[in-house]
């Protein structure tokens, strides 16, 4: 445990020495958290959010999220084709959300129909 904390300690003073004059981020890492799209869904309705948040939001699981930037990170997938795949991801695991929600508290709906079936079954 001391030499874990030690070489911890090590570590992040080297990489903060290291790191005054450039940037700690890497360009596609940048890239990802200026890029920002105007999600119109769930609780980021109406926000302009980076592809780099929506890609850490809960609605991207996490192997996902390391494969998308694997392929990112090799080239094998642009800036805007990352940005359409976590936009479509998050908009389809909401309006999925949004169903179960309906779903969930309209009992009534499916009341309305067992009375009307009950309804005709009395009436013949």
């Amino acid at each position: 445990l001391i030499a874990v904390k030690t070489s911890n300690k090590d570590t992040v003073s080297a990489a903060g020495e290291k790191n005054d004059d450039s940037p700690k981020e890497e360009p596609w890492e940048t890239a990802l958290k200026t890029t920002v799209v105007d999600m119109e869904v769930g609780e980021f309705q109406g926000h302009k959010i980076s592809v780099w948040d929506l890609l850490h939001s809960k609605y991207i699981p996490e192997e996902n999220r390391k494969e998308l930037l694997e392929l990112y990170q090799a080239g094998e997938l642009t800036l805007d084709q990352v940005k359409t795949v976590v936009s479509t991801i998050v908009t389809k695991a909401e309006a999925a959300r949004a169903e179960q929600l309906a779903n969930a508290s309209s009992p009534r709906a499916e009341l309305t129909v067992a009375e009307a079936e009950h309804t005709h079954l009395q009436e013949d």
